[in-house]
């Protein structure tokens, strides 16, 4: 078992691996319903069929992507061939969280197998029934020697970040990223961690309201809102917000009924821990639709907010869940006020027919990724990065991104014999004028 420098075994254990996946998506889809009743279609479109694409895609090239690529060499160097090696870091260390716990767990680990690691998981334990299929599934998959599961909680958690690993995945919250990141310092083990943030949705005059406020029904409530780069909070213009809230809240009863509760198409909080702060987040607000909750079963009804003030909970927190906040602008100062405030988003989105408003937003404002005129979509597309900015992240993946994330990048100059020029040696006396036009020559 060579698997840091035999492409062919890496190969076969992703072949393994997507095999054992088809086989066993049912029971994906049924953890997953089990520990936060997922609806099926979303456990398929952003889970068991997003990680399929991902195996595929790396299978396919990961003998091109392995490969030394030649670099054009500098003439300084001349005669000489440059290459960039990939190799793997070595021990690597995933760390998944619960709200995507399939797809988010497995497609950071078929990159680390694919450029050469050895691998540890560490899935969430808020969702024990998705974290129980996934060591199955790797188990099957792999020689424990190579990738291996360990279940378990924060103390879990604590003892595998207090060993030393030559690169460290976590997605998560910004708070346990602070505490991973300071957990990697003290080896100065490289770290790509996914985090999150408040996410702004901005909806001009312009905007086609109607399918914005499909595309943003659908992007906030996928999940039951708890997706780290759902639209946190609305701007929406002032001419047409009270319009604008009304297609909202027929979308939101188109999706899922007059009684979201009774939907099969609608998931639950993950557990009464984050029910009940999500809940406290609805007191003293002015509700414009939804705000039903049932303990019992962690439910939230799709809800909608009013222009809640900046210093309340719902305005200093990331949400994530089904309470979609809606303030209003009248001026681009107004844009700048409200954004300004919080740290840098994972994600922005910006509905306008007006190209020059949405290319400002998008070139104005700092933050990890984005769509004009849709929410969420760009995760979909693996030829993007994908990947936060400031406290919504560090590092980007997916695609080749992500095997890149888990190899370094060696710089090899190899130099011929055949010629060797005397100007670099000592001793220097007269070579230096010559050595100036040398170099304003190249």
């Amino acid at each position: 078992m060579d698997f840091k420098n035999d492409i062919n075994y890496r190969k076969k254990s992703l072949l393994k691996l997507l095999n054992a996946i088809v086989i066993h998506e049912d029971d994906i889809i049924k953890a997953l319903y089990a520990d936060f009743k997922k609806p099926a279609f979303e456990s398929v479109l952003t889970e068991t069929n997003y990680i399929i694409s991902e195996l595929k895609n790396t299978i396919k090239n990961i003998h091109s992507w392995s490969k030394p690529r030649i670099i054009f060499p500098s003439l300084l160097n001349f005669p000489s061939t440059d290459y960039i090696y990939k190799e793997p870091y070595g021990k690597v260390l995933i760390i998944a969280p619960w709200n995507y716990p399939f797809q988010l767990a497995l497609s950071p680990l078929i990159a680390a197998v694919a450029a050469g690691n050895q691998v540890i998981v560490k899935p969430s334990e808020l969702t024990p029934n998705t974290s129980k299929i996934i060591h199955k599934i790797i188990s099957a998959s792999f020689d424990e020697n190579h990738v291996e599961v360990k279940e378990g909680g924060v103390e879990v958690a604590q003892d595998l970040l207090s060993k030393r690993w030559d690169s460290i995945f976590f997605t998560g919250s910004v708070a346990v990223g602070k505490i991973v990141a300071k957990a990697a310092a003290e080896n100065l083990t490289p770290v790509t961690l996914e985090l999150g943030g408040k996410s702004p949705c901005i909806v001009d005059e312009t905007a086609n309201l109607k399918l914005a406020a499909k595309r943003i029904v659908w992007g906030k409530f996928l999940n039951a809102g708890q997706t780290c780069i759902a639209p946190d909070y609305l701007l929406v213009s002032e001419k047409v917000k009270s319009k604008f809230i009304e297609f909202l809240k027929a979308e939101i009863t188109q999706a899922f009924g007059k009684n979201p509760e009774q939907s099969e198409d609608f998931a639950r909080v993950i557990n009464a821990k984050n029910w009940s702060r999500l809940t406290t987040m609805l007191e003293n607000q002015t509700i414009l639709a939804g705000g039903k909750t049932t303990a019992t079963d962690c439910y939230i009804s799709p809800t909608l907010l009013d222009n809640p003030k900046l210093d309340s909970l719902v305005m200093n927190e990331e949400i994530f869940g089904p309470i979609l906040p809606i303030l209003s602008y009248q001026t681009e100062a107004d844009l700048q006020q409200i954004i300004s405030k919080y740290e840098k988003p994972l994600s922005l989105y910006v509905f306008s027919e007006n190209k020059s408003f949405a290319r400002k937003i998008i070139q104005n404002y700092s933050f990890g990724g984005g769509a004009i005129n849709d929410t969420i979509v760009h995760f979909s597309n693996s030829r993007l990065p994908f990947g936060g900015v400031g406290h919504s992240g560090i590092g980007a993946y997916h695609g080749k991104r992500s095997f890149d994330v888990f190899s370094h990048h060696k710089g090899i100059v190899k130099k011929a014999n055949w010629l060797d020029i005397p100007i670099r040696y000592a001793p220097y006396k007269g070579k230096l004028k010559m050595f100036g036009k040398l170099l304003k020559w190249l």
